[in-house]
């Protein structure tokens, strides 16, 4: 059985909603190392995984509302099929699942910044994050 079209625009509309927030997450974590005094290999790391997690999370904003955009019933395309929206959704999904394990990587390197038991935390945290995170997905026929 297929995933109807009220259903893609509803999930469509509720990736855009989490999407955003988490962009917007990951922006704020770049501009605050821009601005911070520290410049190691470690923070380095930590600006260049914000990036992608900001940049992946924007691109999944304009994929999922490319696919809102398509299922709204009387929108611009007539007639649509499941198949009228293949990459955005492929585009859309990669990518916001790119950003989640940027943003887990970011919290599991966090701690390291200030010492190995605090390293140690956020490692576990992150990871137990992402795990709870992709648990919770398996049961979405995507």
């Amino acid at each position: 059985m297929g995933i109807t079209l009220e259903y893609w625009n509803t999930l469509a509309n509720q990736t855009i909603l989490i999407s955003a927030l988490l962009s917007g997450f990951s922006i704020a974590i770049v501009a605050n190392i821009l601005v911070s005094d520290k410049n190691d290999k470690l923070i380095n790391r930590i600006l260049k995984l914000g990036t992608i997690s900001a940049g992946c999370f924007l691109v999944s904003v304009f994929a999922m509302t490319q696919i809102s955009m398509i299922t709204t019933p009387g929108g611009y395309i007539k007639n649509v099929t499941i198949n009228d929206f293949l990459i955005p959704r492929i585009i859309g999904l990669f990518t916001f699942m790119i950003g989640l394990l940027a943003l887990s990587a970011i919290i599991s390197l966090s701690g390291w910044v200030k010492s190995k038991r605090t390293g140690i935390f956020t490692s576990t945290i992150g990871i137990l994050t992402l795990i709870l995170i992709l648990l919770t997905m398996v049961r979405v026929n995507l």
